[in-house]
């Protein structure tokens, strides 16, 4: 004999797993890392840093 299923607990089960499939997809495509942020925002600060230590002042 089968087992009795509620329709709407196995809507919300697979509307469930579909969110959290497309909620791992978009992390590996958008997310980086805060390490990787710190750096690049250390790159550019220094990058602007040499930049206006090589300005000539008239």
């Amino acid at each position: 004999m089968a087992d009795i299923l509620s329709l709407s607990k196995a809507r919300k089960a697979k509307a469930r797993t579909a969110k959290e499939q497309t909620a791992s997809e978009n992390r590996i495509k958008f997310g980086r890392a805060k390490a990787d942020k710190q750096r690049d925002a250390a790159l550019k600060a220094l990058a602007n840093k040499r930049l206006d230590g090589e300005k000539l002042e008239d």
